[in-house]
């Protein structure tokens, strides 16, 4: 059985950090794009940041670039999301995905395994 477990998220003031971090089992990270998702209160689910486990290349919206570093650690098969200088506006349930039918680094719409999502909060 594929199975993500996030885990990591929290209240955090403004302008602190957090790690997320998302284990998988039933499967190994190898070849496939691992995505971080978040949705926000009355919002759309929005890509984060995405990964290439094969090769490296990532994505990151245009929201938290320079703020936020995604790693895979495939050996650990375990994906993590650095966020720093957090933002009120990064409050949201954060999801990882993973996506193993190979489409698009970081269209949602290919990802067809998710976790159950964290909550991510900042105070002002």
């Amino acid at each position: 059985e594929v199975k993500l477990v996030e885990s990591g998220g929290g209240l955090v003031q403004a302008g602190g950090s957090l790690r997320l971090s998302c284990a998988a089992s039933g499967f190994t990270f190898g070849g496939y794009h691992i995505g971080w998702f978040r949705q926000a209160p009355g919002k759309g689910r929005e890509g984060v940041s995405c990964i290439s486990s094969s090769d490296g290349t990532t994505y990151y919206a245009d929201s938290v670039e320079g703020r936020f570093t995604i790693v895979s650690d495939n050996a650990k098969n375990t994906a993590y999301l650095q966020m720093d200088d957090l933002k009120p506006e990064d409050t949201a349930v954060y999801y990882c995905a993973v996506d193993t039918l190979g489409g698009s680094l970081c269209s949602e719409t290919w990802y067809d395994h998710w976790g159950q999502g964290t909550q991510v909060t900042v105070s002002s």
